[in-house]
């Protein structure tokens, strides 16, 4: 039976890139990283000799990495799904103060989606979520858990 989260992943045209937007931009850690060659009768990811790249990445303290995955041979296809299309994933953060992040972001270039969505809830905490995408176009939302509320 499933006993919790291990890792969540993307598949990457630009390793470097995204490795550095994941821990330069958003301050996650590199965990692990794998050069990785499928034998020639096939492996899991279901492409015989399939020659990749992967890169974890996380926060030391946490439980669960997002997997960057950059396939050298054979090389990805290009193409991305919309957000509302099926089989289009995100990857979600909850973070402490959403609107200092969107504004560190954005001057960092990050490309936001949406402009953080603040509210009040009925025991004066105040939430918020917005999404933003990295680099490759893959959605990355944010949200802020309800927290005192600081005003």
């Amino acid at each position: 039976m499933i006993a919790g989260f291990n890792h969540s992943g993307f598949v990457v045209q630009d390793i470097d890139l995204m490795v550095a937007f994941y821990r330069d931009t958003l301050g996650l850690t590199v965990m692990n990283e794998i050069d990785s060659v499928a034998p020639p009768e096939g492996d899991h990811t279901g492409i015989p000799g399939a020659h990749r790249t992967l890169v974890f990445v996380g926060k030391p303290e946490g439980d669960h990495a997002l997997e960057l995955v950059h396939f050298i041979d054979p090389p990805s296809p290009r193409g991305h799904l919309d957000r509302h299309q099926l089989g289009a994933a995100h990857i979600c953060f909850n973070v402490t103060d959403l609107e200092a992040l969107h504004q560190e972001l954005s001057s960092k270039g990050v490309r936001f989606v949406t402009e953080p969505i603040m509210t009040d809830t009925p025991e004066g905490l105040r939430r918020g979520i917005c999404y933003a995408q990295d680099p490759e176009g893959n959605y990355v939302e944010f949200i802020q858990p309800p927290t005192a509320s600081s005003s």
